[in-house]
């Protein structure tokens, strides 16, 4: 039987890492029959967590094995996604290699924690960071999948990872809060543009989610606490945001678009 996403390429942006929602998207998709193209910064193994180190994990490079061992092609393709012309040569690569581009994911953001101080102490260049990343790359990839999309008049999908930050404002999170109030927004009028060409936009918003960006967390009492707040009594996993992203690129979605979705537990707040 044919899979929903069968002859379809997808890009995943930031998918390097084991426990990430970029990876367990890579994989939902594959599962689905699409070609998927990875990207990631290229990080320096020294800087990978202690529980990839320990398995040998290679960034984007094992995310790609593991979208081969479902049975699909994949490419990789180390991207500042914040340069426009890294962005532009990791549209025209998937071009050239699968010969179409039909979903965009957009998933990098700033790594965690250097942000989350008080706004009179975070540092000018860390506040550009999290709003370029997560914004302005974005942008960038938006503009020029949605170009090719409309070239090939085939519709497509445009999955935006924001946050349920992008629904309600905290303290020392206006960084993170502004990158992500503006994804949604952002989401919203691109949907409204691209609409007549059957590209859907939509914006998923996690709340707490198991991954590798909530180590400096840590997994005592305030990770605890954090998880009793949430009505179901625990943080989502990588796999279970995947899923939901999986679903939205596939043509069951087609009808859904400029949308904010929640995927939180039950949660009514970003704290």
């Amino acid at each position: 039987m044919k899979k929903e996403l069968e002859g379809k390429t997808a890009i995943i942006t930031g998918a390097g890492r084991l426990r990430g929602i970029g990876r367990a998207t890579a994989v939902a998709l594959a599962k689905l029959g699409a070609n998927i193209v990875v990207t990631g910064t290229g990080k320096s193994p020294e800087t990978f967590p202690q529980d990839e180190k320990d398995v040998g994990w290679r960034d984007i490079e094992s995310t790609a094995e593991q979208v081969r061992d479902e049975g699909s092609l994949a490419k990789t393709v180390i991207t500042d996604i914040t340069k426009e012309s890294e962005v532009k040569f990791l549209i025209n690569s998937t071009l050239e290699t699968f010969g179409s581009l039909d979903i965009l994911i957009n998933n990098a953001a700033a790594p965690y924690g250097e942000d989350r101080v008080p706004i009179g102490e975070i540092e000018n260049e860390i506040f550009k960071k999290v709003i370029n990343t997560k914004v302005y790359g974005s942008f960038l990839c938006s503009k020029y999948a949605a170009t090719a999309m409309i070239d090939q008049k085939l519709g497509g999908r445009i999955i935006n990872l924001s946050s349920s930050a992008g629904k309600e404002g905290s303290a020392r999170m206006g960084a993170y809060n502004a990158a992500n109030f503006a994804i949604e927004g952002f989401s919203q009028a691109l949907a409204k543009e691209l609409a007549i060409n059957k590209i859907t936009v939509n914006s998923v918003c996690p709340g707490m989610t198991e991954t590798s960006r909530l180590d400096p967390l840590g997994r005592g009492a305030l990770w605890k606490s954090k998880a009793e707040n949430i009505p179901m009594g625990r943080v989502g996993t990588d796999e279970e945001v995947a899923d939901l992203i999986a679903f939205l690129s596939t043509d069951k979605a087609r009808f859904i678009t400029g949308q904010a979705i929640n995927i939180n537990g039950g949660s009514v707040t970003s704290r």
